[in-house]
């Protein structure tokens, strides 16, 4: 999980570069051998957090932007990468 801040409170006119760093840690892990199903990124201002992750060569991107205010909304979601899965059979 990468968690970046932005400077300049525009979260959204920066998506571009945070796609491709989850593209560089894909490509960085399967060189190693040691990809993994998702990579989870963070992005936050003062005030704003926003959350996206990368499955394959799918970029999904949370619409909310979740306020500093939330911050049980925003621990909930920082959690949950490393909740267990759960198989229903």
């Amino acid at each position: 999980m990468f968690i970046f801040e932005v400077k300049k409170e525009d979260i959204n006119g920066c998506i571009g570069q945070y796609v491709a760093a989850m593209i560089a840690a894909q490509l960085f892990n399967q060189v190693q051998e040691s990809e993994v199903e998702r990579i989870y990124e963070t992005v936050a201002t003062r005030t704003k957090w926003k959350f996206l992750f990368i499955e394959g060569k799918t970029v999904y991107l949370d619409s909310v932007e979740y306020y500093i205010k939330e911050i049980d909304k925003i621990l909930g979601i920082l959690l949950q990468p490393f909740q267990p899965i759960l198989t229903i059979i």
